[in-house]
This record gives structure tokens, sequence and C-alpha cells, in this order.
């Protein structure tokens, strides 16, 4: 079951109104570099249903929910600062 859900996970990223996202964005270890990255794709998408902002944060927020135990507690801690930066760079 766990590869199903692996394997739906994946399919959502590349198939559903999600953002096109540059490859490996989420292991980056600058959660600027980060925010500024998802702050450009949400930005110039032609897929997203909501606002820049709000697509660019719900990717990142499945991300992190989808990734659960398997995100080391670094990585977590740096996509939850990527977050906060994603929040400054839309002056939100």
């Amino acid at each position: 079951m766990k590869a199903k859900s692996k394997n739906w996970t994946k399919r959502v990223m590349r198939e559903s109104n999600a953002l096109d996202l540059k490859s490996g964005v989420f292991t980056w270890e600058n959660p600027r570099k980060i925010a500024l990255s998802l702050k450009w794709s949400a930005e110039n998408s032609n897929r997203r249903k909501g606002g820049p902002f709000q697509s660019a944060m719900s990717m990142l927020n499945f991300y992190i929910n989808r990734a659960g135990k398997n995100l080391s507690v670094g990585q977590k801690k740096i996509l939850t600062q990527a977050k906060k930066e994603l929040r400054k760079v839309f002056n939100s």
C-alpha cells in the first residue's frame, strides 16, 4: 500500500493543478531559496487555481504532510522556515 501512496503523490505533483516546480526544490537547504523558487513557480504557473501565495503555500504544506515520517528533522525544520520566508517574499 505504501508504494501506491507514493505513486499517488508523484502523480498529483505531476498532473494536478499543481505548480511546475524546479527539480528537488524541497530537498534544498536554503529556506529563502525554496521560498523564492515556489514564488516564481506560483507566479508563472498557468495551472494554479488560487492566488500565487495560496498555491505556493499549499504546495509546500502538501509536500510536508505527504513526506510525513520520511522527512528528516533537519529538512522539516528547513521547510518550516521556508513557510516563514514564503510569507516574507509575498509580503503576507
